[in-house]
């Protein structure tokens, strides 16, 4: 019997996180479980993947990332090791919207979620083995504002809103690379590619790689691609890119204990 890992990917009904998704399963080694909210869609994603790689290994969970409960829900259903885990799950609503928890939707579910699921699920991943964390983040980053994450005081854009996002998820790949590099977990954030999605499409951009491309990124990493060394970093084509927000430590830290005091 061949030694059998396990990826989680979020947000994999969509567009780029189904691909994500369909890459890591065409090991049929590997078991892939999918994070979604729908399982309608869900149900058709896991046949589609399952049809395509002939992998009988993958399936679903339902869970609502925007929502600190359903995170620690989901981690006590788990059960055995975790080799690589995918944060992916991304919103762009048009208007500001809150989660059920009260607090700004897209923050929610695009940077807390990412932030849960790490602390959820990394006593699940073995120290030793290459265990990996991705981020997916993305180029268009940019306007933190530390005072104002929720976008109370600021009139809310879904432009600013996800690019302040996306500056988040690449500053917390650092926070938790530096906190995890002694377990031997490897966290990095990358950008996916441009895909037409429901996503992209919200913010009045459409796409030009197909959702295969944009994957192509984020399974490479999760598959330890960047080498055994490499945590902390932002690469977008594979290739390790300087992320500026990333230098700034002390934002970083004031960053990941904002997010802490969510709970």
């Amino acid at each position: 019997m061949p030694n059998r890992t396990c990826a989680l990917v979020t947000g994999a009904t969509g567009a780029i996180g189904e691909a994500i998704a369909r890459g890591l399963a065409a090991d049929d080694t590997r078991e892939v479980v999918l994070v979604a909210r729908n399982r309608d869609k869900a149900q058709r994603t896991v046949q589609r993947i399952q049809r395509e790689t002939g992998n009988v290994r993958v399936r679903f969970e339902m869970a609502d990332l925007s929502r600190g409960g359903a995170i620690r829900d989901l981690a006590s259903r788990w059960q055995g090791p975790l080799h690589i885990l995918v944060n992916n799950a991304a919103i762009t609503p048009p208007r500001r919207e809150q989660s059920a928890e009260g607090v700004e939707l897209q923050f929610a579910t695009n940077v807390l979620a990412y932030f849960r699921m790490i602390r959820a699920f990394t006593p699940y991943m073995p120290a030793t083995g290459g265990a990996q964390v991705v981020n997916v983040a993305s180029y268009w980053a940019g306007g933190l504002e530390l005072d104002d994450l929720e976008f109370r005081r600021r009139r809310y854009n879904n432009d600013a809103a996800y690019r302040q996002s996306k500056q988040a998820d690449r500053m917390l790949s650092t926070a938790f690379a530096q906190r995890l590099v002694d377990k031997g977990i490897r966290v990095n954030a990358c950008h996916p590619g441009d895909v037409n999605s429901n996503l992209s499409n919200n913010l009045g951009f459409g796409g030009h790689q197909s959702p295969e491309e944009g994957a192509d990124t984020p399974v490479w990493l999760a598959l330890g691609g960047a080498g055994v060394n490499a945590t902390g970093h932002y690469f977008e084509k594979r290739r390790m890119v300087p992320c500026g927000f990333s230098k700034d430590q002390d934002t970083v830290e004031r960053l990941f204990e904002a997010c802490e005091a969510f709970g």
